[in-house]
């Protein structure tokens, strides 16, 4: 930081409670220039950016080979002041307020992780004749503007006539038969209803289990990089041999549980139940997949419950 320039800094107004931002939303805030003595500018300007970034390592051999890929959604820029350094402002603390808006396309939700992230930011640029640039940076949280009736990632019709029969399998002296009537889209820290009929021909006790499950895919320079991640695991009641019983269960989505991410082309965030049953002569299961929403909430920030209320049902 120069010597005439005491603090340089850019800030946001929040929105609502939670302190997110979605797609079309008109962000504001203000840069804060505090100079310790008259100083002249050539131009003060803001950006709004938006990008997605993947990068990651193997070792191949003695070699080590870096995997890199970036994909720019926007960059807005504002500017402040223009003046070819004849602005000249005065000693002491500045504020200089601003309006930009969110573009109203389908962007993914911001996103951090070991390998990639999804950043949205604000990036204040000054810039004085025969002097380095100063600049300042904030990030905000994008939330993505879910479409439960058109967006494709979530055509329940579709996929549920594709998964109708999703398992069905005779091992040995049992057979399990599960029939998925409907794409399961939940909200983070609400419930799902998973119904089982499971026809236990063995001699033995059945116990069901369930995992839920957290992939994540990297793409860059035509390699993918995809790592998985125990959510939660619960384990059901027993179903007792030469018994035919319909199995029950709520599985309760972990209220900061990471949101679906499906429309970024070099990072995505993909859920999936695995329903499974368990004998020492056998392993069996049924996986389908699960796109979690961000938590719903009302105009002053209150927690709504999910759609519908009773949980998504498979049966």
């Amino acid at each position: 930081m120069s010597s005439s320039i005491k603090s340089f800094s850019v800030g946001y107004n929040p929105k609502n409670k939670s302190n997110t931002f979605a797609t079309g939303d008109v962000i504001t805030g203000q840069i804060t220039l505090e100079l310790t003595q008259d100083c002249k500018i050539d131009k003060l300007c803001i950006k709004l950016k938006g990008k997605a970034e993947v990068t990651w390592y193997e070792q191949q051999g003695k070699t080590l080979l870096r995997f890199h890929s970036k994909l720019k959604y926007f960059s807005i820029k504002q500017v402040i002041i223009e003046d070819n350094g004849n602005c000249v402002v005065g000693q002491g603390c500045h504020v200089y307020p601003f309006t930009l808006q969110i573009p109203a396309q389908d962007l993914p939700p911001s996103f951090r992780s070991k390998h990639g992230e999804i950043v949205y930011s604000l990036e204040a640029n000054l810039s004085r004749s025969m002097r380095v640039d100063s600049k300042a940076k904030a990030q905000f949280t994008l939330s993505r503007n879910w479409n439960l009736d058109s967006d494709p990632s979530l055509m329940v019709q579709t996929l549920a006539q594709k998964h109708r029969h999703a398992y069905t399998k005779s091992v040995a002296r049992f057979a399990i038969t599960s029939i998925v009537n409907y794409v399961l889209l939940c909200f983070a820290g609400e419930g799902i209803k998973v119904v089982a009929s499971i026809h236990n021909k063995s001699s033995r006790n059945i116990i069901p289990k369930y995992l839920l499950y957290m992939k994540r895919s990297y793409v860059a320079e035509r390699r993918i990089k995809v790592g998985e991640k125990k959510i939660l695991k619960e384990v059901g009641d027993p179903v007792p041999p030469s018994a035919n019983q319909t199995v029950t269960r709520v599985i309760t989505i972990p209220p900061h549980t990471c949101v679906s991410i499906l429309n970024c082309d070099i990072l995505k965030v993909e859920y999936r139940l695995r329903v499974c049953i368990f004998l020492p002569e056998a392993f069996k299961n049924i996986e389908f997949p699960i796109v979690i929403l961000p938590a719903l909430q009302g105009p002053d920030g209150e927690h709504l419950p999910a759609y519908p209320t009773d949980g998504i049902q498979s049966i």
